[in-house]
């Protein structure tokens, strides 16, 4: 259980929330921005509106899974019989992470987010709305990773560097559904490598 989804003793939830957003808003600038420049290079002296609105959806990403976090976290605290699964749901979520990247599907909203890398409009409206239907690409489009992230450890450095490594690389790279299957068969292994020391 990752302390991300933990209240501190004498912290109150709303400033455990505050904390946690504070974190994923610092994580998620780290981890996108590589792979956000070159769209970014685009929108002429409008990017940084840009790219509030893209954090902006990644921000509401981020309070919804620290909402499931928590949440889960509770039941785990009042049920050892769920706590004791946690691994094998672990290898379950890896598993359905790693199919996500070799679907079609992630192939289309990659494919969507490269192309609007390249697309640009003129006003602060259009570099708004650019920003927003980026996010939300790139929301649908890391799923899959950012499930690996949220179950590995959202407070793990070495798993958000190589999380990072992977959306930038996918996103960036020739080939891009390439890179994405490659991943995926990589993420499918860790998730029977874990289901497999689980049963063990």
């Amino acid at each position: 259980m990752s302390m991300a989804w933990m209240r501190m003793p004498a912290q109150t939830w709303l400033s455990a929330a505050a904390m946690f957003m504070l974190m994923w808003a610092t994580m998620m600038v780290a981890m996108m921005m590589p792979s956000l420049a070159p769209a970014l290079r685009h929108r002429g002296d409008k990017r940084w509106l840009a790219a509030i609105a893209y954090f902006f959806i990644w921000t509401l990403f981020g309070a919804a899974a620290y909402i499931a976090g928590i949440t889960l976290a509770a039941a785990e605290m009042r049920s050892p019989a769920l706590a004791r699964s946690a691994p094998i749901a672990t290898a379950a979520v890896l598993l359905l992470a790693g199919l996500i990247q070799i679907t079609p599907w992630k192939a289309r909203h990659l494919a969507c987010c490269r192309a609007m890398s390249a697309s640009s409009a003129p006003g602060l409206r259009a570099a708004w709305n650019d920003g927003i239907r980026l996010g939300i690409h790139c929301v649908l489009c890391c799923s899959g990773l950012i499930a690996v992230l949220l179950v590995l450890g959202v407070m793990n450095l070495t798993v958000m560097l190589v999380i990072s490594a992977a959306i930038t690389i996918e996103r960036l790279a020739p080939r891009p559904a390439l890179v994405a299957r490659a991943t995926g068969i990589a993420v499918i292994a860790a998730g029977a490598m874990v289901a497999f020391v689980w049963r063990i």
